[in-house]
Formats: C-alpha cells, structure tokens, sequence
C-alpha cells in the first residue's frame, strides 16, 4: 500500500473524531485549524505512523492545543457545547425538554468546576470514546497512572455534580415569587 492510500484510510477514519477532540477544546473554528495541522503533521511523518494511529494523531492534536492556548487563552464553556452538538449528532428522540436543559445544565455546571486536565481525562474517554489505554497514550501516561486519575476525576466529578444539583433541587422547591404589593390605604 502507497504512503498516500494509507494516508487516505487513516483520514477518512480518524478525522471526525480528531475533528471532534479539537473542538471539545477550542471550538469548532479553531478545531478544523488543529485537526488540519494535525494531519499535516501525519503526513510528514506517514513512515513512523503507529497502528492504530488514532491515539497518536489526538496526542499531535492535544499538543497543537496546548501550544495554541499558550498564546490565547479560550473558554471552555464554548467548546463544551460545540462537543456537544457534535456527538449529540442528528438526536431526535425528545423527552422532557426541561428535564434535560436541567440535567445539562448541572453537568455542565460540574465539569466547570473541576480541573482542565479532569475535564480533558473525562472527555476523551466519555465524549470521544477511547479506552483507557488510548487516552493514556493521548496523555503521555501509563494506563495504570490513567485508570488512578481517571477514578479520581469521577469521584471529583460525582462531588461536583452533587454540589450543583443540590441548590438546583432547592430552586425547584422554592421557585421564586415576586414580592407581596400592599393594597389599600397607608397607615399615616
């Protein structure tokens, strides 16, 4: 097989969820940039692309995105949604709309709270599917010292959400009222 048949293959299959790493992080704009570096990078180095080549091509990736918040500092609430709306792909089954903006809105509110290498650990395995191995070679880590963050994010995570959903349930049982208005004459 030519370099540039296996360079064909591996973009076909590896682009989506590359696309979809980088924007998790940056945004969709800013994501298509990396994920064209990225396979620019691939390309210059087809000879040594390892098999699978998924997991290297997010490690070039997340590299090409701590370079570029080095220089501008983005805001992860922005490339949480357009993650998202990305994995959420072509969703049509609806329930409960505001049981789901609420239930959104507590993970979301969660996941701010936590640490960007938590959110990143839990995204890559959550939100783009790699096995802990995977992300552990996105990461530069062992899989053992992986699988230890990974279970200490969840528990960080599993805090976090019961810290946000707590004031949520008190709204929901204390909606808020407007002001009681005094009719009749003043006492003078």
């Amino acid at each position: 097989m030519s370099q540039a048949q296996r360079f064909r293959e591996v973009y076909e299959e590896c682009y989506p969820r590359v696309l979809a790493y980088a924007t998790s992080r940056v945004g969709r704009q800013v994501g298509e940039d990396i994920t064209s570096e990225t396979f620019t990078v691939a390309w210059r180095r087809m000879r040594h692309l390892p098999e699978p080549a998924l997991p290297w091509l997010l490690g070039v990736a997340r590299n090409l995105v701590r370079e570029l918040c080095r220089r501008d500092s983005r805001q992860y609430a922005l490339a949480v949604e357009e993650a998202q709306r990305i994995n959420s792909g072509g969703r049509t089954d609806v329930g409960d709309v505001a049981v789901d903006v609420t239930d959104r809105d507590a993970a979301l509110q969660a996941l701010a709270r936590l640490s960007d290498a938590d959110r990143e650990l839990l995204t890559l395995i959550a939100w783009h599917g790699l096995s802990p191995k995977q992300a552990a070679r996105v990461l530069g880590c062992t899989t053992a010292t992986l699988t230890v963050r990974l279970h200490r994010a969840r528990r960080r995570l599993e805090q976090a959400l019961a810290a946000v959903s707590v004031p949520m349930a008190q709204k929901r049982q204390h909606p808020v009222r407007a002001p009681a208005t005094r009719t009749g004459s003043a006492a003078g």
